[in-house]
C-alpha cells in the first residue's frame, strides 16, 4: 500500500474533520430545537397543528436526505442566484456556499426524526407526575420546564446517541455539494493520487474514531443524569 500521500494531505484532513464536527453539531442542535415543539405539539395539540407536525415528520423521514439536500442546493440556491439583489447583498457569500445548504438540509431532516423521538419521549413520562406538578400549583410552563421536558430527555438519551451516530454517517452527503468534509477530502485525495483503498481506509478510521467519541460522550452524560425513581 502507498501511504506517501498522507503527510501532504494531513492538514486538509484535519480541516475536513473540523468541518464534519461542525456539520454534525450544528445539525443536531438545530434539529433538536426543531424537534422539541414538533414532538410536543403532536402530544398536546391542537389537532390541526399536530397534523402539520406529523406531516412534516413523515416527509422528512420518508424522503432521502440526498434529495432534500439537492433540492435546497440546486433549487433554492438557483433561485437566490437569479436575483441580483441577493447576489449583491452581504448574505451572498453565505448563500452561495454548499456548507449553508448542508447545515440547512441536515437540520430540517434531523428535525423530523427528533420530532418523532420527542413525541415518544413526552408520551413516556407518567401522567401522574404531571398531575402532581399541577396539584402543587405549578403553571403549564413550570410543569413542562421542570418535570415533563427533563424527564422526556432523560428517557431518550440512548436514542439520541444513536441518532447522532446516524447523522455522522450522513454527513458525507455534504461532499456532493462541494463541502470538503472528511469524505470530501477523501474524494479529492482519490482524484489526485488515483489511489482507491488507502484514502477510504483513512476515512473509515476517522469516522470510527468519531463514533467512539460520541458513544463515550453520551455514556458519560447518561451516567451523570439522575435515573428515574
Amino acid at each position: 500500500m502507498n501511504w506517501g500521500w498522507f503527510p501532504e494531505y494531513l492538514p486538509l484532513l484535519l480541516q475536513g474533520i473540523w468541518l464534519t464536527i461542525q456539520l454534525l453539531v450544528l445539525s443536531m442542535i438545530f434539529g433538536f430545537i426543531i424537534g422539541i415543539p414538533v414532538g410536543l405539539v403532536q402530544v398536546t395539540g391542537p389537532r390541526w397543528l399536530a397534523a402539520i407536525a406529523k406531516a412534516y415528520c413523515t416527509v422528512m423521514r420518508g424522503t432521502p436526505l440526498l434529495v432534500q439536500l439537492w433540492l435546497l442546493y440546486f433549487g433554492l440556491g438557483s433561485i437566490f442566484a437569479a436575483y441580483p439583489e441577493i447576489r449583491q447583498s452581504s448574505l451572498w457569500p453565505i448563500l452561495r456556499e454548499g456548507y449553508f445548504y448542508a447545515v440547512l438540509a441536515f437540520s430540517i431532516n434531523e428535525g423530523g426524526y427528533a420530532g418523532e423521538i420527542m413525541r415518544g419521549a413526552f408520551l413516556s413520562v407518567p401522567k401522574g407526575e404531571l398531575e402532581a406538578g399541577r396539584a402543587f400549583g405549578m403553571s403549564r410552563w413550570g410543569v413542562l420546564s421542570r418535570i415533563w421536558f427533563p424527564r422526556a430527555v432523560r428517557n431518550v438519551l440512548p436514542t439520541l446517541a444513536g441518532e447522532t451516530v446516524l447523522m455522522l454517517k450522513a454527513t458525507p452527503l455534504a461532499a456532493t455539494v462541494t463541502v470538503l468534509d472528511i469524505f470530501g477530502v477523501i474524494l479529492r485525495v482519490r482524484q489526485n493520487t488515483y489511489l482507491t483503498y488507502e484514502p477510504l481506509l483513512v476515512g473509515a478510521a476517522l469516522y470510527m474514531v468519531l463514533t467512539l467519541i460520541i458513544t463515550q460522550l453520551f455514556g458519560r452524560i447518561e451516567s451523570r443524569v439522575p435515573s428515574r425513581r
